[in-house]
């Protein structure tokens, strides 16, 4: 009766998680450049033979590979990657991957986000515009112009989050290692004046949220109901001494 107990109690863990994932995502819905979180659970098996117990761990976090959909700005400072790649920013908390190409430049000429990060070249230095030469142009291979003149390129990097990987202000991903510059890749490129839009699905996260609200309900009253068997078990055996 213990061990099912213990099952019961596993599973309400691995729903709270997945929980917490789902209303992240929806908050997210709207956060441009966002990739929706996953969870994965699996069991781990505690005993030998007959006595087994299968427990479910509390999940590993993945991340969506899908891209979300691309939204027209007119807007120059506005970037939109098409393909794998992840435009690189420089933090407090070191370099960070991220889809969200919001960005702006400063009377300095730096071009940096809107939280005032700078954003890396394919080298990892800083960008650095004329800022008496106006918004520059770009072209899908990310390359910077100012008045005809090629001032420098946005870097776009290729990473792996892995599993339970770290989040930087909402879409922003920290590198668990170096991530690689992208190089002659002619199915990775750059759309000037377009954003990309959160790839989370609202209404398929709503359902899922509800599904899983039911589901810790449903565990919540099967231990409520073993609880009670076990006291009852124990009075009884107890009225019998």
């Amino acid at each position: 009766m213990q061990d099912g107990l213990y099952v019961a109690l596993s599973a309400q863990m691995a729903l709270e998680r997945r929980l917490n994932t789902i209303a992240d995502n929806v908050a997210n819905a709207s956060t441009v450049g966002f990739r929706a979180t996953g969870v994965k659970f699996e069991d781990v098996v505690s005993g030998l033979g007959q006595k087994s117990v299968d427990f479910t761990t509390s999940g590993d976090t993945f991340m969506s590979t899908e891209a979300g959909a691309l939204r027209e700005t007119g807007n120059p400072f506005d970037f939109a990657i098409q393909g794998d790649a992840w435009f690189g920013i420089e933090t407090p908390g070191g370099t960070v991957m991220t889809r969200d190409g919001r960005f702006t430049m400063l009377d300095t000429g730096d071009l940096v986000t809107l939280q005032g990060y700078p954003v890396l070249d394919a080298g990892g230095a800083p960008i650095q515009l004329d800022p008496q030469n106006g918004p520059p142009t770009s072209g899908a291979d990310g390359s910077l112009r100012q008045q005809g003149q090629l001032v420098g390129t946005l870097g776009l990097y290729n990473f792996d989050p892995g599993e339970n990987f770290v989040r930087y202000a909402n879409s922003g991903i920290v590198p668990m290692g170096a991530p690689e510059p992208v190089v002659d890749r002619n199915d990775i490129g750059v759309a000037q004046g377009f954003l990309e839009e959160s790839n989370v699905n609202p209404m398929l996260e709503i359902t899922r949220l509800i599904s899983v609200q039911r589901n810790f309900e449903n565990i919540a009253a099967s231990i409520r109901s073993s609880d009670q068997t076990f006291s009852d078990a124990i009075a009884t055996l107890g009225s019998k001494t």
